[in-house]
């Protein structure tokens, strides 16, 4: 099954969506909640790293790599390696990302895994870890015979996107999350800071959803690890 557009072409979309949830992001942590550190007497500043690596770092850069299989003309060894790399770095980032949630929580005297965001999030990026080392052990190294990777390469890009599917929308649900919080506590609910945190989860939302459209357009060329097997 796939889209008829090229997947080049396609591309271009999440990629400027990317940039633009990227600058949205920065500028609500930066200009609207005071910035970023990690440490301070301000407890919301350490808080403010947890969206930015949260969409820039997992939710971009995830969607960069699983996009490159499509949209780069690039040889297949070349593209696993990219693939392997940003899913690589975006795993960290996130396992981060996670990491400052806790800590604003443990600092701040707060709570945790109360919420079904927190619950989610845990699940999401265990998931997102087991796929990727399954990913390197199979088809990067030590590799699997070749009959193992045909039968587990439908099954590993799907169980991909539903893994991203889920994390999209669980960022979705954090942005919705941390916007109540601070519309209760004075945050005016029409004001310029509630457009951009309800537009920026719009544009993450848009962009989880042109990386899918993505993986089902027309690559620049077939090889036995094109994501044509779905």
């Amino acid at each position: 099954m796939a889209i008829e557009l090229k997947a080049q072409h396609l591309a271009f979309v999440p990629h400027a969506l990317a940039v633009a949830g990227a600058v949205m992001v920065l500028v609500w942590c930066i200009h609207f909640r005071g910035g970023l550190a990690w440490e301070s007497s301000d407890k919301n500043l350490i808080f403010n790293i947890h969206p930015v690596l949260m969409l820039i770092g997992f939710i971009i850069l995830g969607g960069e790599a699983i996009m490159s299989y499509k949209s780069l003309p690039l040889r297949k060894e070349v593209k696993k390696v990219i693939h392997l790399v940003l899913h690589a770095i975006a795993l960290i980032l996130g396992i981060i990302g996670i990491y400052t949630a806790f800590k604003y929580h443990n600092e701040s005297s707060i709570a945790n895994l109360y919420s079904l965001h927190s619950w989610l999030g845990i699940g999401i990026i265990v998931l997102y870890g087991i796929q990727w080392i399954y990913g390197f052990l199979v088809f990067f190294y030590p590799g699997g015979p070749s009959g193992l990777r045909s039968e587990s390469l439908p099954w590993h890009v799907l169980f991909g996107l539903f893994v991203y599917i889920l994390a999209v929308a669980n960022a979705a649900i954090g942005f919705l999350e941390k916007l109540t919080f601070l519309e209760n506590s004075g945050v005016a609910k029409y004001g310029d800071e509630a457009y951009l945190v309800n537009f920026t989860a719009v544009v993450t939302i848009l962009y989880g959803a042109f990386v899918i459209f993505t993986v089902f357009s027309q690559a620049p060329q077939a090889d036995d690890y094109s994501y044509s097997a779905i």
